[in-house]
């Protein structure tokens, strides 16, 4: 376990009203939206299927942060239930190739989960992962892609892409993993697939902080409520150094090519099926 709580900043700060949760919130399938003041908290919002990263999930999540209120300081991205997410769903992939062998489903919903998690990662608001039980593959990457993260004792990652014949090619996965964590973790830890659990995560810095499941909440606040209070201008241009600090180490960023690598090898996967080696 880490550090506790940092103490409660004492900067004079405006007093944020609470507001209403933002009007799309009637026309998400399977997002939950609450907005408390100047935090936005999305929660994934499907715990019988295990907060699957489905289209429908990629298309609420673009509807709700690429259309940012400036008023927000704050994002929390929670998953419902049990598990943050166990991943992407595997049946819309053959669902696609069933459609279009050549792949051109999973290329479109390849590049909609890049821009989903470049939205986070580029978001002006401070972006906070809130991670308990299972976070596996795609669901890792959302993770991944917020600016701080915090997870239960109990919290578990994996990536079983190759395990199951796919590359580690969603979201900009990769190369974050690379960024954060460093090649000879990573190259382990995609090769194996093997699970690993909070505190692995928080030396590997996947996770800044682990603290047990009832205190999440706790974890988050104690995070959200100074950067409330940070004027809203010298928060955003913080944000924007971070990510061209960041850049330089993702100059061989080649996640604009993960929907291209994903549906090229799911094409090929299932020609090899259908008619065999050659």
């Amino acid at each position: 376990m880490n550090a506790p709580h940092p103490a409660a900043d004492s900067a004079a700060a405006p007093v944020v009203e609470q507001a209403p949760a933002p009007q799309f919130e009637e026309a998400l399938k399977t997002l939950r939206i609450r907005r408390d003041g100047a935090v936005l908290h999305i929660e994934l919002d499907t715990p019988d299927q295990g907060n699957a990263v489905t289209e429908a999930v990629l298309d609420d999540l673009l509807s709700v942060l690429e259309d940012p209120d400036p008023s927000v300081r704050v994002v929390v991205l929670s998953g419902a239930g049990r598990d943050f997410s166990l991943g992407g769903d595997r049946t819309e992939f053959a669902g696609y190739l069933a459609a279009d062998p050549t792949g051109s489903g999973i290329r479109a919903s390849g590049a909609k989960a890049r821009r989903v998690c470049e939205a986070l990662t580029g978001h002006h608001a401070v972006t906070i992962a809130r991670a308990q039980g299972k976070a596996i593959g795609a669901g890792l990457a959302l993770v991944l892609a917020c600016d701080l993260r915090v997870g239960s004792e109990s919290a578990s990652f994996r990536l079983p892409e190759l395990a199951l014949g796919l590359p580690t090619a969603w979201g900009g996965l990769l190369p974050r993993l690379l960024s954060e964590v460093g090649a000879a973790q990573v190259r382990e830890l995609v090769l194996t697939g093997r699970p690993f659990g909070a505190e692995e995560a928080l030396a590997l810095s996947v996770l800044q902080r682990v603290v047990p499941e009832d205190e999440l909440d706790a974890a988050v606040d104690a995070w959200a409520n100074p950067l409330v209070r940070r004027p809203a201008d010298a928060l955003r241009v913080d944000k924007m150094l971070f990510n061209a600090y960041a850049a330089p180490a993702r100059l061989a960023d080649a996640s604009a090519f993960d929907s291209e690598l994903m549906a090229s090898v799911l094409a090929a996967s299932r020609y090899t099926a259908t008619h065999g080696e050659t």
